[in-house]
């Protein structure tokens, strides 16, 4: 029956722990929109991660333009080939690249490291480094321009005799450290390749007058393929490009002397 106006009304209350409110259904929804949150974003994680490893067709190929190609404007260069290196040496120097582009960029990588060597500076190790590196219709003029190139004033100018000796004490040092390369006008029978480098040139000892130095260097070797092997037919020398020098402090000579005599040098292949 209706209740009139005059007669009283019943309210029921609630308990407060049972009442329900607008904040206390804002703070249930929370724990349920934070765990969407973080499912979006390992989704978009997962997503970014598969994209950044997919491998694209044609990476990862035995061809220097190939490896160019793909990782242009990356800022790191050529990538290199994977191709295994040369097994055989002759006088030290590894022998018998492919008959490649790469193969080609090998053999200039360690002719450069030939040339730079030590060993140029004596005239028996000179003649032997020659005839293992050198085209054989360019040999003599190689020979000739080389023999010319470490003559005995050059010796005397590095501080050692006309064999290449050091004064007693010291350690001469010439080492040259091949940075990258790229190659131009590849052919089958014949290619220029360009070897950035860094070398290391001086007297290393406690009374050395010409301590050692870094330098800087590009040389271009020009390559012919011979029938069996890439040998050297011609090669030229410009400075740079050169880094500006870390602030860093210089080893002592006893530091230099024996990295010298402890570490050993590379043989390389792109």
């Amino acid at each position: 029956m209706p209740l009139s106006d005059d007669q009283p009304r019943t309210r029921t209350r609630l308990p407060v722990g049972e009442q329900s409110s607008p904040q206390q259904n804002h703070r249930q929804s929370r724990p349920l929109r934070a765990l969407l949150a973080v499912l979006v974003v390992v989704t978009l994680l997962v997503v970014a991660i598969a994209i950044a490893n997919r491998v694209t067709p044609g990476s990862g190929s035995g061809t220097g333009g190939g490896a160019s190609a793909d990782r242009a404007g990356s800022g790191a260069g050529p990538a290199p080939s994977g191709d295994q290196p040369v097994g055989t040496t002759v006088n030290g120097i590894p022998t018998g690249y492919p008959h490649t582009e790469p193969g080609a960029q090998s053999a200039a990588t360690n002719y450069a490291v030939a040339i730079g060597s030590a060993d140029m500076f004596r005239t028996d190790s000179r003649h032997g480094i020659i005839a293992t590196i050198a085209d054989p219709g360019a040999l003599a003029g190689l020979q000739g321009r080389l023999d010319q190139g470490f003559s005995p004033e050059t010796a005397a100018r590095f501080g050692v005799d006309t064999q290449g000796q050091p004064p007693k004490g010291l350690t001469f040092v010439s080492r040259t450290i091949p940075v990258g390369t790229k190659s131009s006008g590849y052919t089958a029978d014949g290619v220029k390749v360009d070897v950035w480098c860094t070398g290391l040139f001086g007297l290393a000892g406690e009374r050395s007058t010409k301590p050692v130095s870094e330098e800087w260097f590009t040389l271009t070797l020009s390559l012919r393929w011979t029938g069996s092997d890439w040998k050297l037919s011609d090669y030229s020398r410009v400075s740079g490009p050169a880094p500006i020098p870390p602030d860093q402090q210089a080893a002592t000579a006893e530091e230099i002397t024996g990295a010298v005599e402890q570490f050993g040098g590379f043989h390389y292949a792109r």
